[in-house]
């Protein structure tokens, strides 16, 4: 019996650090779960894909370098929760104009630009900059990387930003990649989020800013219609989405980086 006992106390003893939450860690994961809640909870969660249309603006120092009608193509992959730090878990088609005449192809293994013309690679330096960004995105973490091992959640208290009063979250991963993000307290919505990232360029830090805002209830999922996107405080980005429509059965070919033959 004394063995017994023994036994069952390194059991319980072993159990005890990974079942220990902190009240930041506890006040973190609430603030996640009620995030996913309010996006849709199991709607949001088994959402397969999305159909974005609106109008998208580039800037460059603050000035409008380009305007154009886009519609943006989504379809979820569903990536082990081992390797969904490492592998991208979607394909995305950033199609442009009218016609869609022109589009940025992004699949899990590289990204191409796709005209009547032609297609041709993306530079694997931008490709991972996208890479990058979605695997930062909160509501791509929302949506394929909850399940990771090593992924935390680290409380940073209450704030208000944007003369919103917020929650602040850190998500870290088991490779250190941090995002902070900002819930909105009483929608429990993500609005804002932050991260840096090394320039290998000029060896400098970037500071990457994404702001959403504007969310609509759509098919139970809510959405925001307007995302902003900084890059040390300058605008770089902007989306306002004018339609979003989810579970579309997109297939295969709508992320083909084969060229679109001109009817």
């Amino acid at each position: 019996m004394k063995f017994a006992h023994y036994f069952l106390f390194c059991a319980l003893l072993c159990t005890v650090p990974a079942s220990a939450q902190t009240p930041g860690d506890a006040r973190a994961r609430k603030a996640i779960d009620d995030a996913v809640a309010a996006l849709g909870g199991d709607k949001f969660l088994q959402m397969e894909d999305r159909v974005e249309t609106g109008r998208a603006y580039s800037f460059y120092r603050e000035r409008l370098s380009g305007l154009s009608i886009a519609k943006i193509y989504t379809r979820y992959l569903t990536v082990p929760p081992a390797k969904s730090g490492e592998e991208l878990g979607l394909r995305e088609r950033q199609a442009f104009g009218k016609n869609e005449d022109s589009a940025i192809v992004f699949r899990e293994d590289g990204g191409a630009n796709v005209t009547y013309r032609g297609s041709k690679a993306m530079p694997k330096d931008d490709f991972e900059r996208y890479r990058e960004t979605m695997l930062h995105n909160v509501l791509y973490i929302l949506r394929q990387r909850l399940q990771e091992p090593g992924l935390t959640f680290e409380s940073r208290g209450s704030d208000v930003v944007d003369h919103l009063p917020v929650e602040v979250v850190d998500i870290i991963d088991s490779l250190n990649r941090s995002t902070r993000v900002y819930f909105h307290q009483t929608t429990k919505l993500p609005v804002r989020q932050t991260w840096s990232r090394l320039d290998a360029k000029t060896k400098e830090r970037d500071e990457e800013v994404t702001i959403f805002d504007r969310y609509r209830d759509i098919q139970g999922i809510q959405w925001p219609q307007q995302i902003t996107r900084e890059r040390n405080r300058e605008r770089i980005y902007q989306i306002f989405s004018e339609s979003v429509v989810f579970n579309q059965d997109l297939t295969d070919d709508l992320f083909s980086t084969e060229p679109k033959r001109k009817k």
